[in-house]
């Protein structure tokens, strides 16, 4: 048998014990779990208080998107004291200048993806679903309130659900030897899971499987810290004007050049992360995060039955 010494000359690295992806997974499910529990104490405290039409106030809109970067924070905290893991190694790890920029091009690259987005929508809307039950409800943008709403809706998402997803998620399974293709996927049917909104679900896939590349490249989550911020920034600057699209055919087609490119870049020119490992430890995974993935699809499941009853 090999020393560990040995080991380390032959470029092997120490996987971390089960117990990291049993913690991870809980740490998944926690996170889905405290929005649930939050929110329903929300509603009724809020309906309590400020009675009829609660919903519709700025404060209930602003408290909608805080809740859930405050359960992550939570889950975060649970996360960091159960393994005893740094924050630093996690969240704070460098990496080259230039992946901010492919960050950068990436993310323009996304925004052709809402353009076939529409497509499902419209297809979802000839079935009989109604989109608009369901729309996001977000808070006043006019004025100064801009500012605010960015750094609820932008800053702290960009954070804390990168945190979670492309931090803790990632990096464990990374580190337990996960293949990049095995995680690219994984993390994007999780995050778009997470979200629970069926117009939504290809689109958010899409984001967090390339979230989950330049990560796994990279090797930090800071680039997608950056992609992150530009994806709801843009979306709420777009709103305060009034404006819905991104803008006419010329747009997506550039838009999608530019998601080609870097998606070309990640996959088969840069020579990071290309780790082709197995799904070690999978099951143990799946089985802590499985209270987790249940809770969402039970509310994705009412979600797309309550938009097609009317």
């Amino acid at each position: 048998m090999q020393s560990v010494n040995e080991q380390q000359s032959d470029g092997m690295r120490s996987l971390p014990p089960h117990s990291a992806l049993q913690d991870a997974g809980f740490t998944f499910s926690l996170a889905c779990v405290l929005p649930v529990v939050l929110s329903f104490f929300v509603v009724i405290i809020g309906g309590g208080i400020a009675g009829d039409g609660y919903e519709n106030s700025q404060w209930y809109r602003y408290v909608c998107f805080l809740v859930p970067q405050c359960c992550f924070c939570l889950a975060a905290f649970f996360f960091f004291k159960k393994t005893k893991t740094g924050i630093k190694p996690v969240c704070l790890t460098r990496c080259k200048w230039y992946y901010f920029a492919v960050a950068v091009v990436l993310q323009f690259g996304l925004f052709s993806l809402s353009g076939l987005n529409t497509f499902f929508v419209d297809w979802l809307a000839g079935l009989g679903y109604d989109a608009e039950k369901y729309t996001v409800k977000l808070p006043d943008l006019s004025g100064g309130w801009i500012v605010l709403a960015i750094l609820v809706i932008a800053v702290l998402p960009a954070i804390f659900e990168e945190t979670l997803f492309r931090g803790i998620l990632l990096k464990t399974m990374k580190d337990s030897g996960w293949g990049t293709a095995g995680i690219v996927l994984i993390s994007g049917a999780l995050f778009s899971l997470f979200h629970q909104n069926p117009v939504q679900t290809l689109y958010q896939f899409f984001c967090g499987a390339c979230f989950a590349l330049i990560a796994v490249r990279s090797g930090s989550m800071l680039p997608t810290v950056l992609s992150h911020f530009l994806n709801n920034a843009v979306v709420l600057i777009l709103s305060a004007c009034g404006l819905d699209s991104f803008g006419g055919v010329a747009f997506y087609v550039v838009s999608g050049i530019c998601l080609a490119g870097a998606l070309t870049f990640l996959v088969f020119f840069d020579g990071r992360g290309k780790d082709r490992g197995k799904l070690f430890g999978i099951k143990r995974f799946l089985l802590f995060a499985a209270i987790g993935m249940v809770v969402c699809a039970v509310q994705w499941i009412t979600v797309l039955v309550s938009g097609f009853s009317g």
